[in-house]
């Protein structure tokens, strides 16, 4: 679109989950990976013990979290090790594990299962983390994804984003449907249908809700979803375009792009539709404006240089400050959650690539290696960007590594996959 104009809880996920059961017929993403980390850390991930009884099987789950991550050499073992086991350390660190994982799964009375974890320091002979969930079996994947979360934070100091949850928008025939799935592609559920376009979802900081753009109407609207309760709500419908939406931090407000006044500017307007503020006046075409992780600053698109280019300004408005200035074409600011890197599409020798600036030392890094890329969106970890990119014909989702080393692509044969955006942690 911006080449045309410029060329809360885990009941929170429970209730988002059990949406899945009524869309359980939409084609899943295939994930492939490609590349690995600098370091990999080898870790044994054992079954864990009566896990036959469950409808999931959680060590499979946990096993293609950690090997999809990039930093993990995951090692295969016919071992059964529960949370009681008695372990000697030395013997797993003897066949190359630096870390083992253990557990158990048991049927509950009330239908649900009982899933008990622990992991083992097999280098320091020491416990890392150990914790117990009870969950409904519509649920284990979610329940193993924390597990994988847990891992992931304890051995590398991160907190992992196996268990969120990811939109985009697929196109097969004449329907176009923006769906939501876990991280890993599964469990996907279609939030709205349209013969329409739908572009720039962008989800709200709880998870809740996602904005989007729709042109049901014939013409660009701004909507805010309830995943929920699948409630609606008309954000921005003004005379012209009405484009990408983005959420502020606390969730109250969203930065959108109108034409209202002739050429695409960048306003301000709260969630409900209220309060429409204008932000930018420029006689050129400011557009794509992201919140910073503050919530006091905006970048944003703009050709007021000549060509497109990325700049910020603050929410109260005032001057603007240009960022990019690498190549001629820059577009798609997307800010990494602690707001030290941007990512953006930038244009060099005629391709579309995704590339990540650093902030402070102004170094640029390109990240991917196809020529039609689109549609940033950072983990909520900050360790990896999703974007869409398209080859032969077809449009598909891709996720690499901050650094470039970690590639995933997720495809579906159900029709082209775009304009991703990665939810946040659910608390």
């Amino acid at each position: 679109m911006i080449r045309n104009q410029l060329l809360k809880s885990f009941t929170v996920i429970a209730a988002l989950a059990s949406l899945v059961l009524a869309n359980s017929a939409q084609a899943q993403l295939r994930v492939e990976i490609s590349g690995v980390g600098a370091n990999q850390i080898p870790v044994a991930i054992a079954h864990f013990a009566d896990e036959g009884s469950a409808p999931q099987q959680i060590t499979a789950i946990i096993k293609a979290d950690l090997a999809r991550s990039g930093f993990f050499r995951v090692m295969d073992t016919p071992d059964v090790v529960s949370e009681t086991s008695s372990i000697n350390p030395s013997d797993w660190k003897a066949r190359g594990a630096d870390a083992l994982v253990g557990g158990s799964v048991q049927r509950l009375a009330d239908g649900r299962f009982d899933v008990r974890y622990k992991l083992i320091d097999t280098v320091k002979s020491a416990q890392l983390s150990a914790f117990a969930l009870a969950a409904q079996p519509q649920f284990l994947r979610v329940t193993a994804h924390k597990i994988a979360d847990d891992i992931y934070e304890k051995l590398l100091g991160v907190k992992g984003s196996f268990a969120t949850r990811i939109a985009y928008v697929t196109k097969s025939g004449g329907e176009y449907r923006l769906e939501v799935a876990d991280a890993d592609g599964e469990g996907v559920n279609v939030a709205l249908r349209s013969t329409q376009p739908i572009i720039s979802p962008a989800w709200s900081p709880d998870g809740t809700r996602v904005a989007y753009v729709s042109f049901e109407n014939k013409k660009p609207v701004v909507y805010v979803q309830n995943l929920v309760t699948r409630q609606r709500t008309v954000v921005a419908n003004f005379k012209g375009s009405n484009s990408a939406p983005s959420w502020s931090p606390d969730g109250t407000r969203i930065a959108v792009a109108l034409s209202r006044g002739g050429l695409t500017q960048v306003y301000m307007v709260n969630a409900d539709g209220s309060d429409l503020r204008r932000l930018t006046e420029t006689d050129g075409i400011d557009t794509e404006p992201q919140f910073a992780p503050d919530g006091r600053t905006v970048y944003f698109t703009s050709d007021r240089s000549g060509g497109p280019q990325i700049y910020k300004m603050g929410i109260g408005g005032g001057g603007a400050q240009r960022v990019t200035f690498n190549g001629a074409y820059n577009i798609s600011p997307r800010i990494s959650p602690d707001g030290k890197t941007l990512a953006y599409i930038g244009r060099r020798d005629g391709k579309f690539q995704l590339f990540a600036l650093d902030l402070a030392n102004g170094q640029e890094l390109r990240l991917s290696d196809t020529t039609h890329d689109e549609s940033p969106s950072f983990s909520p970890n900050g360790q990896y960007i999703m974007y869409a990119s398209e080859g032969g014909g077809r449009g598909s989702l891709a996720v690499v590594s901050i650094d470039g080393r970690v590639r995933q692509r997720l495809t579906t044969q159900a029709g082209d996959v775009r304009e991703p955006t990665w939810g946040p942690f659910m608390k």
